[in-house]
């Protein structure tokens, strides 16, 4: 049954008794499973178990906050970086500050960026150099305070140690992340090099170690209960082990890396920034220093600088939200869904809270037809231990989506079986594969499927699968997952 493959008779009533079999194994006795599949068209109802219970959802709480800015912003939606200033401009000099105001912009990073998250910022350079502006005679200041409220959200611990629970501001530089390869020398004993990357001078890099004979190093098995992706802080290899900490008392956070690596090779640390606006302003300082344009001044974080009296020079506008969609939701980005919790709130209500955002968020889900006991929204990501929906609100919003105008666009950015985003590597070589667009969620003790499946006679099917609290392993969990999609895909819809 677990192969994947259809079975070759299939009537509902043996895909209800084949599916009852799954729920009802002991491996999964102790844990909370809810499903439900619907055709939509006809309301029918395939399968339902649990269905109008709360499920811890992970990452599929990326749907209610995807769809919501989807239909509250528009997928023109463009996000807008403002660069102003109260100072006149003589002689090729900016006579004072320049004053950057932000509101989100999840754009300026490697992956929307074709692998240089530089690229707008050495634009907004350019357009400072066009305009004869040769010297700043002031500060890089941030201006502005779009985002007022917490930078993290109402995540566990463990996920600040980790990419994963990066920190977002209204200046947001290639997705609170930043790489920093270290080089050995030529032999034990000697300094090393650091490179950083996307930007070369952000975040601050102090690496306490040296070029160390590896024999006489032991490569160190990870941490117990180290989270997956906590490799920002922790990595090791046969190259090297490197582990890193932020220090942020001082004005500029600064990264202090300690560890070893092997002579003439070299180890990588992916870092969470912690301070994304700052990491921002210094990259920016960085792309108008490659251009040549001298800043006399510092770069100032804090505190936001007022915007009144100021005069824009110019705005940076960012790609339309149909491309940000499905950088948000194909590899399950954790901070373009808190910038959109935060953008729905500045654009809704004219505060960009967390608080506001998601009362934007509860409103439409309402207006999708789900029950306002079916859900509890405390974040934009689903990091939050905190947010609970039940699968027949998120198949209330897939309905919803579908009858929209705009509904491929939600419908491409989700992940396809066996082909992009974070369920590439599942469904392959089953009816299942690029037939499946569907949203995972995956937190400890936590792993949710849902989406869209077509039929082999073209009806499309919602779907929806809640897991919490189970103590058999994420593959188990999945093997369930992709064989009931892999028998809805593989036959005709299954009439009573």
């Amino acid at each position: 049954m677990h192969s994947g493959a259809p079975s070759p008779v299939f009537t509902r009533a043996v895909l209800q008794h084949s599916i009852d079999s799954l729920v009802a194994d002991p491996m999964f006795g102790n844990s909370h499973l809810g499903l439900l599949i619907v055709e939509p068209i006809t309301g029918d109802t395939l399968y339902s178990h649990n269905a109008g219970k709360l499920f811890m959802p992970a990452s599929n709480m990326k749907l209610l906050t995807g769809s919501t800015a989807l239909v509250q912003l528009g997928a023109n939606y463009r996000f807008t970086t403002t660069f102003l200033s109260a100072a006149p401009v003589v002689e090729g000099v900016l006579r004072g500050d320049l004053v950057v105001a932000g509101r989100g912009d999840p754009t300026v990073s490697d992956a929307l960026q074709g692998g240089d998250a530089m690229k707008p910022l050495r634009a907004a350079a350019e357009s400072l150099y066009a305009r004869g502006i040769r010297e700043i005679g002031g500060s890089i200041v941030k201006g502005g305070n779009a985002f007022p409220d917490t930078t993290i959200g109402e995540w566990d611990w463990t996920n600040l140690e980790t990419t994963s629970g990066a920190a977002i501001d209204e200046l947001m530089f290639n997705e609170g992340v930043a790489r920093v390869t270290v080089y050995g020398g030529d032999k034990p004993g000697d300094a090393v090099r650091l490179v950083t990357t996307p930007a070369r001078t952000t975040p601050q890099v102090i690496a306490e170690f040296v070029t160390t004979d590896p024999a006489t190093m032991p490569v160190p098995a990870a941490r117990p209960g180290t989270p997956a992706g906590a490799a920002g802080r922790f990595g090791a290899s046969r190259s090297g082990m490197v582990r890193g900490t932020t220090d942020l008392r001082g004005p500029v956070p600064i990264v202090r890396l300690r560890g070893w690596v092997a002579p003439r090779d070299s180890v990588r640390a992916t870092l969470a920034i912690r301070d994304p606006a700052s990491a921002w302003l210094f990259a920016f300082a960085e792309a108008l220093g490659d251009k040549g344009i001298t800043v006399r001044g510092a770069v100032v974080r804090t505190p936001d600088a007022s915007l009144d009296g100021l005069q824009p020079l110019f705005t940076m506008t960012s790609a339309p939200l149909s491309e940000v969609l499905a950088r948000f939701l194909k590899p399950s980005q954790n901070q373009i869904g808190e910038i959109l919790l935060h953008t729905l709130a500045l654009e809704k209500t004219g505060i960009g809270s967390a608080d506001s955002g998601r009362r934007v968020v509860e409103r439409q889900m309402i207006s999708f037809g789900a029950d306002s006991n079916g859900f509890a929204v405390r974040d934009g990501s689903g990091l939050s231990r905190h947010d609970y929906v039940t699968p027949e609100t998120f198949v209330r919003i897939l309905d919803a989506m579908r009858k929209r105008g705009d509904f491929k666009t939600f419908y491409d950015a989700l992940p396809i079986g066996g082909v992009d985003g974070t369920i590439a590597n599942r469904m392959k070589n089953t009816p299942a594969q690029g037939n499946v667009h569907a949203k995972t969620g995956t937190v400890d003790r936590s792993h949710s499927l849902t989406g869209y499946v077509t039929t082999a006679d073209g009806k499309l099917l919602l779907f929806s699968f809640q897991h919490n609290n189970y103590t058999t392993n994420n593959q188990q969990v999945e093997r369930v997952q992709d064989w009931i999609a892999a028998q809805l895909a593989g036959h005709p819809f299954l009439r009573k």
